[in-house]
């Protein structure tokens, strides 16, 4: 007797149709929609119901951007605030109640030192934006071009940025190393790996034919985001700030993805104290719609008006949001959150590593985790194993969790939940994780079995 597939369903319909129409008109440039086959339709704080009717547990937060998740209440309220009070929406940048009272919030989560001499400027809404202002400000204000940037950054998209990241082509920044304890560039890893890129780079700085130019500026990320989740040691971080301060050289943060509590303090560079020259800041801080700045030591604010301009510089909803967001971090204390819960889900993915091989390597700060898999080797570091991340993400998602690779050859699976999360979500995302581990590294297992076809 033949087994009949039950009839599609109308929302089943209606979701095929929307991804089929998308595959037809959108650009080939499109990322996520390639990888997370879904139809958000409605959501709220880690959860996503597809346009299917499949719920699913959001641990890519739109990238880093939803700190308290989707639609919380407090962000909803802000906007209706706004749309309610016939406030203009586009203003250019000009001064309004609700841009004051973001800059307010804003300045009161900054580290105190840094916040007594600092000024913002407000980009487009983008972080890549955002960073393109900063390496204007630092030119503009030292009269030099050179970059200082690391391996594995990821800055943005646009030409200024992306020539900063680790990927770039067409390099015209000095690459200098970042410290990655567990594929040291140096082979020893640990504290020692992180003094041997502090002194590689010194060396190279002060060497009259290292082919060094004049350094606008150092921007580096103190949690590497798309590079595969890598803490900076503080003592590097450190090690980089009394290096440029010493030779004048301003040293930008890069705090788009680890900012608004993301690792544990409210801004990473808190783990290590130092107090940066700019600080790049989007994604969370505008509550989950576009918004960016940069905020910087009052010293550079040299450019002339005009130096960087935008249209969609005053986005008032952005403000609203972004402003409580901020203090809804702030006043819940949710980055002390954010470093237990975040310690306690890499204490279990790390005991899942030791029952697993594929497992390379776990690590993260506050809620920004990752887990770098690998294939069997005698070598250690074992190589990437880019194809087994792509079948864990698959594994995932049929499972109702979305997360998201980066990394060497996109071999890390990245976790990055909203700061709101329960302990009871947490167990769901690591069980469901554990599941989809177990269950892609049994194919890979069976496939390596099977041996070539013919």
């Amino acid at each position: 007797m033949a087994v009949t597939e039950p009839a599609p369903t109308a929302s089943t319909v209606a979701h095929e149709g929307i991804l089929r129409r998308q595959s037809l008109r959108e650009s080939a440039a499109r990322t996520y929609a390639r990888s997370l086959p879904i139809v958000p339709v409605r959501a709220r704080g880690l959860t996503i119901e597809g346009a299917d009717g499949r719920r699913y547990l959001d641990c890519l937060s739109g990238a880093g951007s939803l700190a308290l998740g989707h639609n919380h209440p407090v962000v909803l309220e802000a906007i209706r605030k706004v749309l309610d009070s016939g406030a203009p929406l586009h203003v250019l940048d000009l001064a309004t109640p609700v841009k004051d009272a973001f800059t307010t919030e804003l300045f009161a989560t900054l580290p105190p030192k840094f916040a007594e001499n600092a000024r913002v400027q407000f980009c487009g809404p983008a972080g890549t934006d955002a960073v393109e202002a900063a390496l204007k400000l630092v030119r503009t204000a030292t009269g030099r071009d050179g970059l200082l940037a690391f391996t594995g950054a990821y800055h943005g998209m646009t030409a200024g940025a992306l020539a900063a990241s680790g990927g770039a082509q067409d390099v015209r920044v000095t690459r200098l190393p970042y410290p990655y304890d567990y594929r040291c560039p140096f082979g020893v890893g640990g504290e020692r790996g992180a003094e041997l890129a502090a002194r590689w780079t010194e060396n190279l700085l002060d060497d009259p034919n290292g082919g060094v130019p004049p350094s606008a500026g150092m921007i580096l990320e103190p949690v590497q985001g798309e590079g595969g989740v890598i803490p900076a040691p503080d003592t590097w971080l450190r090690a980089m700030r009394k290096l440029t301060a010493d030779r004048s050289i301003p040293l930008i943060a890069d705090e788009v993805q680890t900012g608004v509590g993301r690792t544990g303090t409210f801004w990473a560079v808190e783990h290590s104290g130092i107090v940066p020259d700019v600080m790049v800041l989007s994604k969370a801080i505008g509550g989950s719609l576009p918004l960016a700045v940069i905020v910087y030591h009052s010293d550079l604010d040299c450019w002339p008006p005009g130096a960087h301009a935008g249209t969609f510089r005053g986005n008032q909803l952005a403000m609203a949001a972004g402003a409580a967001t901020l203090a809804y971090v702030r006043e819940n204390q949710l980055a002390d959150r954010a470093a237990l819960l975040g310690a306690r889900m890499l204490g279990q993915l790390q005991g899942l590593a030791a029952a697993h091989r594929c497992v390379g390597d776990v690590r993260g700060r506050g809620l920004m985790i990752g887990v770098e898999l690998v294939a069997p080797a005698v070598d250690d570091p074992a190589p990437p194993d880019p194809a087994l991340a792509a079948a864990v993400r698959r594994e995932c998602l049929s499972r109702g969790l979305i997360v998201e690779l980066g990394g060497r050859r996109s071999s890390v699976v990245r976790l990055l939940p909203p700061l709101t999360l329960t302990d009871e979500q947490a167990g769901a995302v690591i069980d469901r994780f554990a599941d989809a581990l177990a269950a892609a590294e049994r194919a890979a297992l069976r496939r390596s079995d099977a041996g070539p076809s013919h």
